[in-house]
């Protein structure tokens, strides 16, 4: 997939997504790195695969920067914060593309701490560091944003209800975000191909995958996706707040 943004769109630019080791963030977060940004690499507990991503960027003449934080841990976020202020001094852009809520050995309350909680404190946290003119973006998914209305399969659908509340939450945060200058955009995919929750969810439910591809028509995979959240950061934001990617005739659209 060739980078949706041009060369040298953000330079000057300091770009942190979270969740950025692997899958769609760490595609979104190269595809920023070579439009010029200043990126922040985050990650939970792939220290690994966020240095050789970070290293990847500085070879081709790119900056990273990579900061591990447990989004649930409030002081593990307010370190990652004071260490963007430290070395960046500020955000122009943040991604919220941390989620979660399928994994084994986890509470029952993990998913809404980690989707709904964790998400507030975050933005919260980056408050300080957004500047007017800056943007912030939310990644979901149909099935999540859709929750109230369309029935998803039943071993998604605590991670959906989750996100949707995640969603619900900072979009309350719009007037405070407006007062500021600060922009909003949520970026709503279906199900995509290659991720850690389609793998989750076709173990789960063998030929799940395969029967949204088929009502679906098409499913995104990882770096198309990745391409409109990174567009997401700089496109002109619709009256909804939402950019739907992919097809979403599927959805009972009453509450939008």
């Amino acid at each position: 997939m060739s980078n949706p943004l041009a060369a040298g769109s953000l330079d000057g630019k300091r770009v942190l997504v979270t969740g950025s080791s692997r899958g769609i963030g760490a595609d979104t977060v190269g595809y920023f790195a070579e439009a010029g940004a200043s990126v922040v690499i985050n990650y939970r507990n792939k220290e690994a695969r966020a240095a050789k991503i970070a290293n990847a960027i500085r070879e081709n003449g790119g900056q990273a920067l990579i900061v591990g934080a447990d989004l649930t841990d409030p002081e593990s976020v307010q370190a990652m914060f004071d260490r963007v202020n430290a070395e960046l001094g500020g955000l122009d852009v943040l991604v919220l593309n941390a989620s979660g809520g399928m994994e084994s050995g986890m509470g029952d309350d993990y998913a809404m701490t980690l989707n709904r909680d964790a998400q507030v404190n975050v933005l919260k946290g980056a408050l300080a560091l957004l500047e007017p003119g800056s943007r912030v973006v939310f990644v979901t998914s149909h099935q999540a944003h859709f929750i109230r209305t369309t029935p998803t399969m039943p071993e998604y659908e605590p991670v959906a209800r989750s996100k949707r509340a995640g969603e619900d939450a900072l979009r309350a945060m719009l007037p405070e975000l407006d007062a500021a200058g600060i922009e909003f955009v949520v970026v709503s995919g279906d199900m995509i191909e290659g991720t850690i929750t389609a793998t989750l969810l076709e173990r789960m439910n063998p030929g799940a995958i395969g029967s949204r591809r088929e009502s679906a028509g098409k499913l995104y995979n990882v770096s198309e996706f990745a391409a409109e959240v990174a567009s997401a950061a700089i496109d002109p934001i619709p009256a909804n707040h939402t950019r739907y990617v992919g097809d979403i005739s599927d959805f009972d659209q009453s509450e939008e």
